[in-house]
């Protein structure tokens, strides 16, 4: 998959990820219903960080991830993991349309099971 820009609506903050998400998850737990954001996943090394402008964080529950958020436009941008893990995870409604409309949607119930409802 070619490389693809995820970018805030004012045009602030810009997420360039290595490859194209292939897939991408619609979350129905707390947080990601209310944002409604479709995550795109990758390894740290998989996305460059540094077009980002500034952002607000906001971490909860065992605050083991910080969701951000653009300070101009107020979109959400990406999570970024607090506990050492690698992975980030970023707002792909933020992708071009044409680039969304390649990946394939799953649906994580991250409201009970921790499981992808269409496997």
């Amino acid at each position: 998959m070619p490389p693809a820009v995820a970018s805030c609506h004012c045009g602030a903050c810009t997420i360039r990820l290595a490859e194209a998400p292939a897939e991408v998850t619609l979350c129905n737990c707390s947080i990601c219903r209310r944002y409604g954001a479709l995550w795109a996943y990758c390894p740290l090394s998989g996305a460059d960080l540094s077009g980002l402008g500034p952002t607000d964080a906001y971490a909860w529950d065992d605050r083991s991830i910080a969701f951000h958020r653009c300070r101009g436009c107020g979109c959400v941008t990406h999570w970024f993991p607090r506990d050492g893990r690698d992975r980030l995870g970023v707002n792909a409604r933020l992708l071009p349309p044409e680039v969304l409309d390649r990946a394939r949607v799953r649906r994580l119930d991250g409201a009970v099971t921790e499981a992808y409802l269409d496997d």
